[in-house]
């Protein structure tokens, strides 16, 4: 029987909805703990704003990573209270969840976690009202051939942003160009094209301010080497030093996420099983898309974390 190899993967901005985590945070001691603590260092009600909305302020960038962050954390705290000696091989999370799988492997403290991702939505949440963008989502058409579109853009700034899977890629960039991108696409014959409801043109060049702002607030955290690997967005490779994640961190802001490259990098490495620990099953659904043979458990309350350990002591994985 073949030795199953678990990731760990976290969710990004997109995956919210008012109620994630409220299960988790009545049937779990460590997954109350982790929203305590967030209340704590973000200095408002996050758990309240979770499991109650209104989904208006929830869906408010500088609301949003908080609140998504404390419902991954506690997540993965309440799987793990139920599964302390499970054998990990790697961590990743998209963009925002990026900060869950550092958490994840002891790159940063929980409390740093919150700090960070406090500091991070601000920085962006300034960029994106100071240069003002749009993305969409792009179905139907690979990425080489949406970048080779992209360079006909004449009306401003539009890049990729998320390598989500071969037939879904993000564009990001200025608002007209955007949409000028949008009907060249079209032409080109994407199926579908899909504006999304954000605020800012995420991981373009419009968030170099970001970037630049958060690059100095990074140089102040305490960051350790990674006790499991990391795969980043950036780059998607292994990373397990303290000092390649303070360079990545900003970086990651203004580059596009390159999720395919990260989830084949790890099946490349013999990872056959992926857990998503937070809202939704975005994740899970992406990494279906790009390998349908890997094994893909998602756990967002108390019956999918049970469901998922059915499962994985069924497979005879150590839990």
């Amino acid at each position: 029987m073949e030795k199953t190899k678990v990731a760990f993967l976290f969710p990004g901005q997109g995956a919210q909805s008012v109620g994630m985590g409220l299960d988790l945070y009545q049937n779990s001691i460590r997954a109350k703990e982790v929203f305590e603590t967030a209340n704590k260092v973000l200095g408002f009600d996050i758990a309240k704003l979770c499991f109650e909305g209104p989904d208006e302020e929830l869906k408010k960038t500088i609301n949003t990573q908080g609140a998504l962050t404390a419902v991954s954390i506690a997540a993965l705290e309440a799987f793990k209270e139920k599964n302390p000696n499970i054998e990990l091989c790697y961590t990743a999370g998209h963009s925002l969840g990026e900060y869950s799988a550092m958490y994840a492997s002891n790159v940063l403290t929980i409390e740093d976690t919150f700090k960070a991702i406090q500091k991070r939505a601000q920085c962006m949440n300034d960029a994106a009202i100071n240069n003002p963008g749009k993305m969409a989502a792009i179905l139907g058409m690979e990425a080489n051939k949406i970048n080779e579109i992209l360079k006909n853009v004449k009306s401003g700034v539009a890049q990729v942003a998320n390598y989500n899977t071969l037939e879904q890629t993000v564009i990001t960039g200025e608002e007209k160009a955007i949409e000028e991108a949008c009907e060249l696409l079209k032409e080109a014959g994407a199926k579908k094209v899909i504006i999304l409801n954000v605020s800012g043109a995420f991981h373009s060049s419009l968030m170099n301010s970001a970037s630049s702002e958060f690059k100095t607030f990074v140089e102040s955290l305490n960051i350790q080497n990674a006790n499991v690997p990391v795969i980043t967005n950036v780059d998607a490779c292994k990373t397990t030093l303290a000092n390649d994640f303070r360079h990545k961190m900003p970086n990651q802001i203004n580059s596009s996420v390159k999720w395919v490259d990260s989830i084949n990098k790890m099946i490349e490495n013999g990872v056959n099983t992926f857990i998503e620990l937070g809202a939704g099953k975005v994740l899970s659904g992406l990494v279906k898309k790009i390998n349908k043979d890997v094994k893909v458990y998602n756990i967002q309350d108390m019956d999918s974390l049970n469901k998922t350990n059915e499962s994985l002591n069924i497979k005879g994985v150590e839990v």
